[in-house]
């Protein structure tokens, strides 16, 4: 499968990340940019074929969106840790084995449609230090060029993994001693009151929809981010990093 991703940040990190999924690198003519320089001189040195053509050429690769100036044609990136290709199997190998450089820390996101907040979602995950993204196959977005571009680089840094039965991964996650917390706006415990130093898993969510039945009974605790304006609820976005950087502080203290 191939696809093209567009955006300086994200090209710049597939091409440190992934070079070799990339097939070539597109920029727009008569577009002066250092950073965009530095990218060509790089993919050039690595091999990978360069072509300029006019802006209106990137505009339809990327779709009319803000390409900055550079698209990368490449074959379907590998979700991998450390750039090495990752499948949920090897992630519960991990666990089980204690390779991972600290308790394991997983994000799990139930039924998230929109680009762009899985893209934002993918940026604080990365910015927490989050092991894995866990989302089911179905009824959720891939990674798609728009996630690429708002993920800013944290697509090709942060494992994406996509199970085909959510419910039955969380629970042989359990069964590796993770302990699995959903969000909801009528759970009794609030985020700042559990205890989330140890391995854990947060799951967030559609928005509007929230977690389905199955994924909220399967969970080892439910808990809610305090709210204390008129707003019932955020942005499944901002809810992603309001509770993994309570993990962030909690590990920290």
């Amino acid at each position: 499968m191939k696809q093209y991703i567009y955006g300086i940040h994200a090209v710049e990190m597939l091409l440190s990340k992934q070079p070799a999924v990339i097939l070539e690198l597109i920029t727009q003519k008569t577009r002066q940019d250092q950073r965009l320089t530095k990218l060509v001189t790089h993919a050039k040195k690595q091999g990978i074929a360069v072509n300029e053509v006019p802006r209106a050429q990137l505009d339809k690769l990327a779709n009319a969106r803000q390409h900055q100036g550079i698209v990368a044609h490449c074959r379907h990136a590998q979700t991998s840790m450390n750039g090495e290709q990752l499948s949920f199997e090897d992630l519960l190998d991990k666990i089980a084995q204690g390779t991972l450089a600290s308790p394991p820390f997983l994000l799990i996101l139930d039924g998230i449609q929109d680009p762009h907040n899985l893209g934002a979602c993918l940026r604080s995950a990365d910015a927490a230090g989050v092991h894995a993204v866990i989302a089911p196959k179905d009824n959720s977005v891939s990674l798609t060029p728009t996630v690429h571009k708002v993920a800013c680089g944290a697509a090709e840094t942060v494992p994406f993994i996509q199970v085909t039965n959510l419910a039955r991964s969380m629970k042989q996650l359990q069964q590796q001693g993770v302990w699995i917390y959903g969000t909801a706006d009528d759970a009794s415990d609030a985020l700042f009151d559990i205890d989330l130093s140890g391995a854990v898993a947060v799951v967030i969510g559609a928005e509007g929809k929230g977690l389905r039945r199955l994924t909220k009974e399967t969970c080892d605790g439910l808990l809610r981010i305090p709210m204390h304006g008129e707003v019932s609820s955020l942005n499944a976005s901002v809810a992603t990093g309001v509770c993994l950087f309570e993990v962030v502080r909690q590990r920290s203290g």
